[in-house]
């Protein structure tokens, strides 16, 4: 599973601030420089279409992100954009650390133990703010993985596959 599969998922439109067409961005990595450096972002809509905006402004506000679109000067004119997911392209966005990956690369990878043995694969991602999760899906079982040092012994891309050392009753259900 090679890294390279088009637009990566940052965030989520979560609401607008201001009267003047700004919108409210979660980021979910939590790595607000990967949103603030855009130029362009692309919206994905309920229905799965993706539309690419110019970046007019985008600017830190606490832990969210503000963006202003080029050509929306009106709340009225960005509240149909509330609850698109934000995406961009790889390419334009920074190299990531050799340990780093985005969730796009990690969804769908097998998780396997250190032992050998094959728990699923990576369904979904929840953010804790802490530290992230990764809901593992095999069979009848799901299984919640701490994104910890201790517990993430190896990601390979390549080969498509998650390594874990559980914690004692992590995987006890």
């Amino acid at each position: 599973m090679a890294q390279g599969r088009g637009p990566i998922l940052l965030g989520k439109v979560i609401g607008t601030h201001g009267i003047r067409g700004q919108l409210r961005v979660h980021s979910f990595s939590g790595e607000f420089e990967h949103l603030l450096g855009l130029q362009t972002v692309t919206l994905k809509d309920a229905a799965g279409t993706f539309e690419t905006f110019t970046v007019a402004v985008a600017a830190l506000h606490g832990r969210r992100v503000l963006l202003k679109l080029q050509g929306f000067d009106d709340i009225d004119q960005v509240l149909p954009l509330v609850g698109r997911e934000v995406y961009a392209e790889r390419e334009l966005l920074p190299e990531l650390a050799e340990d780093e990956f985005f969730w796009d690369d990690l969804l769908g990878l097998t998780v396997v133990t250190d032992g050998g043995q094959t728990l699923g694969t990576i369904y979904e991602i929840i953010a804790t703010g802490s530290n992230d999760v990764y809901v593992v899906r095999g069979g009848p079982k799901e299984y919640l993985i701490p994104a910890l040092e201790d517990v993430v012994t190896g990601v390979d891309l390549e080969a498509g596959t998650m390594t874990i050392s559980p914690l004692e009753g992590l995987l006890d259900l």
